[in-house]
């Protein structure tokens, strides 16, 4: 069975930095587009960020500034995502998911097959 264990969640200030990790098993890794999705407190889930197979393609949404960074290591099946200069609206729960489409770096959930239990960031002001 395929399985997305994710970590690297936690606390911290405005302005710091988190590192959120994301391991796999169960399915070839290297196949899959992996994303970060998050969803805050009563809205919908939205896009963070999207890499492709071989690592070579990225994609990020908006609101990331410049400031997060996707990668992956397909040889430890592991995705991460660097998030610096955090701020309070960055407060939600990320998650880890992984695609098999042909659709390249895909936004949209619904092309996502497997997903991570999911790890609560919390930015204070």
């Amino acid at each position: 069975q395929v399985q997305l264990v994710e970590s690297g969640g936690g606390l911290v200030q405005a302005g710091g930095s988190l590192t959120l990790s994301c391991a796999g098993s169960g399915l070839t890794f290297s196949t899959y587009n992996m994303g970060w999705f998050r969803q805050a407190p009563g809205k919908e889930r939205e896009f963070v960020a999207s890499i492709g197979r071989s690592a070579g393609r990225t994609k990020y949404a908006d609101f990331v500034k410049g400031r997060f960074t996707i990668s992956r290591d397909n040889a430890k099946s592991t995705v991460n995502l660097r998030m610096n200069s955090l701020q309070p609206e960055d407060t939600a729960v990320y998650y880890c998911a992984a695609s098999n489409s042909r659709v390249v770096l895909s936004t949209t959930p619904g092309l996502y097959n497997y997903w991570g239990r999911g790890t609560q960031v919390t930015v204070s002001s």
